[in-house]
């Protein structure tokens, strides 16, 4: 592995000779630009505006552009005369913990090693502390002409630095998050955590970037002049309208991967459905199906209370009359007692 800047460790007073190695690396494929009428190759030319003609490397120097555009030439000297303590020197400023440190200022990453066998008793000294206090050292270094910030920590047994942006690099979330109030339901939140479970944990070696696969596939058949495959559809991306049915799906199709790939381990959560979702929905109906059998069983019952009441009153009706026709023919068959009439004389 290729070191790319020798230095020290500046711990207190102990220092620690080492070498800079990248950590990472870029397996991105990379494309050059070319001619589409003729595949020529299109190239950049480092050209002076003032003589237009190309210029060599060894003649290019630096300059800042003023607020006008006019250029002020730095040179070499001039950027050797600047303090900078820490241009061959890492040096330590404060150990925090891992916590304290935000993921956005996370930048690049590189090993360091120690350099020379007088290096290895202090650079394990170093490397057993940050184990033993579980902690993470602050550290400013020069790296490519300017100054940066660092952070130390170990990697199985080797220390690993991760360079680090400034906090005043950090841009503030402002305006970044939804403006409108969004109230979140319990049963939505359990339901996430159901998929957030069933999902569990992955092997960070087992990801690969399908993208580039594809693209090397890609390079491949063109290479060969073979045919390629046809483009398939987009997918349009639609507008979630029911979040729980979207959630409760996205559980039993995470349940059903996790099942077809037999995966092993891990809690599998289970999805229980949210009760009274689907009787919300027809419980107007069905209110209003008792209402209405209500209403209707309420006439039918005064309909017949009416009808009750109509063939009493005929009864009574019918019973009068049949008492008034007897008592008429009672009256008519019932002789008149005759009073006789005194005589004259008596």
């Amino acid at each position: 592995m290729r070191s790319i800047w020798n230095g020290a460790i500046s711990f207190g007073l102990v220092s620690i000779p080492v070498k800079l190695m990248n950590a990472t690396e870029n397996h991105s494929i990379s494309f050059r630009q070319i001619h589409t009428a003729d595949g020529g190759r299109i190239r950049y030319r480092k050209v002076c505006e003032l003589e237009e003609k190309e210029v060599a490397a060894s003649e290019i120097g630096k300059g800042y552009e003023d607020a006008d555009g006019s250029l002020i030439p730095i040179t070499d000297e001039d950027l050797a005369v600047l303090p900078l303590p820490t241009a061959k020197t890492i040096e330590i400023v404060a150990f925090v913990p891992a916590s304290a440190i935000d993921p956005l200022q996370m930048d690049a990453a590189y090993y360091l090693s120690a350099n020379g066998v007088p290096a290895t008793k202090p650079y394990t000294l170093l490397r057993e502390a940050l184990k033993r206090s579980q902690k993470v050292a602050l550290a400013k270094f020069a790296l490519r002409g300017r100054e940066r910030l660092g952070m130390l920590r170990v990697v199985d047994d080797v220390i690993a630095m991760h360079g680090l942006l400034w906090p005043d690099e950090i841009r503030t979330p402002e305006g970044v998050a939804p403006e409108t109030d969004v109230s979140v339901r319990e049963a939505e939140l359990d339901l996430a955590d159901a998929l957030m479970n069933t999902l569990g944990e992955v092997e960070l070696s087992s990801l690969h970037d399908d993208y580039r696969a594809a693209m090397e596939q890609l390079i491949a058949v063109k290479v060969e002049g073979g045919v390629l495959p046809e483009a398939a559809p987009a997918e349009g991306g639609g507008q979630v309208i029911d979040l729980m049915a979207a959630l409760e799906s996205s559980v039993r199709a995470a349940q059903e991967a996790r099942g077809a790939g037999g995966e092993a381990g891990g809690e599998v959560a289970e999805v229980t459905p949210i009760k009274g979702r689907k009787r919300a929905a027809s419980a107007p109906k069905a209110a209003a199906g008792a209402k209405k059998s209500t209403t209707a069983a309420a006439k039918k019952a005064a309909a017949k209370k009416t009808t009750s009441a109509k063939s009493t009153k005929s009864a009574a009706g019918t019973k009068s009359t049949a008492a008034t026709k007897k008592t008429a023919a009672a009256k008519k068959s019932t002789p008149k007692k005759t009073t006789p009439r005194k005589h004259a004389s008596a």
